[in-house]
């Protein structure tokens, strides 16, 4: 493993009970970098994410965590470098906005080591990114869906791991807080050279805001590198079972995907204008 890389899995075996998931995958995860795993349903995104926080033990392989072998390292020494936030977490009944994030600091809590000014000012900062000082008195199962989901980012965040792992973590957001919450990932990324790894559905918005995209199919590694490389209309069509075209996102001049089924399929004319405006500010619109 090289500097360049904060994840690696070499050889990974993963199964459920008898049901094999991943054979001999093999896979870098950039450092510094946002990684976004895509695919379909049921094509392992979130089972391979939970194999390199180590939720998942595999049956031959190993995953590499800042070169060392994760499976060597003590719990607490894992969560001082990498969060995780799985898909649909829950919180103990009663438990605060303020508890919750609290618990990001676990890691760094022992009989000499007591609460710190350092664990309240990680908590104070995670809890004002994600727009929730106001909240912090109310207990989580009050929550929206999308405010309990910036809670549970807020306690990921306090954490202070250089590398996060987010499985889904715009699940129940209305567009807006997506946004907001993938702005953060990015800042974080970007300012403070934070490693992010996360599950996407949303193939435009993993395409604005990856710098490497990992495409699964048939739990395999389909392709794999950067969106503009990556995000074609056969990728669309063999992982997704879908057709689509690919234009340039007029904005973030990222690949952009604009899908149609069997049903509703665009007009010969509509396809044509956008076939002619790839690569062009302006995208005519469907007549």
């Amino acid at each position: 493993m090289t500097d360049m890389n904060a994840l690696e899995s070499k050889n990974l075996c993963l199964f459920y009970g008898d049901c094999p998931i991943f054979q001999g995958l093999n896979l870098c995860v950039p450092q510094g970098k946002i990684t976004v795993f895509i695919g379909s349903n049921g094509c392992g995104k979130s089972t391979l994410l939970r194999s390199l926080a180590r939720l998942l033990k595999p049956r031959d392989g190993q995953v590499v965590l800042d070169g060392s072998d994760i499976a060597t390292l003590s719990t607490k020494e894992v969560a001082r470098r990498l969060a995780i936030l799985p898909q649909g977490p829950s919180a103990p009944e009663g438990l605060t906005v303020l508890q919750l994030v609290k618990q990001g600091r676990y890691p760094y809590q022992n009989w000499l080591q007591q609460w710190s000014q350092e664990d309240e000012m990680m908590v104070r900062k995670a809890l004002s990114l994600t727009q929730l000082t106001d909240l912090a008195d109310r207990s989580v199962d009050s929550l929206s869906g999308g405010q309990r989901q910036r809670a549970w980012i807020a306690m990921t965040l306090a954490q202070g791991t250089p590398t996060i792992l987010l499985d889904e973590p715009t699940t129940y957001l209305d567009l807006s807080h997506q946004i907001e919450v993938l702005d953060l990932l990015h800042e974080l990324n970007a300012g403070e050279g934070r490693t992010v790894v996360m599950v996407l559905h949303d193939i435009n918005l993993a395409c604005r805001y990856a710098d490497h995209i990992v495409a699964i199919k048939d739990r395999k590694i389909y392709a794999e590198g950067k969106p503009e490389n990556v995000v074609t209309e056969e990728l669309i069509r063999n992982v997704f079972d879908l057709e689509s075209r690919i234009v340039e996102d007029p904005l973030f001049h990222t690949p952009m995907v604009v899908p149609f089924g069997k049903g509703k399929r665009p007009s010969a004319a509509s396809a044509q204008a956008v076939d002619r405006s790839c690569g062009k500010e302006l995208i005519l619109a469907e007549a």
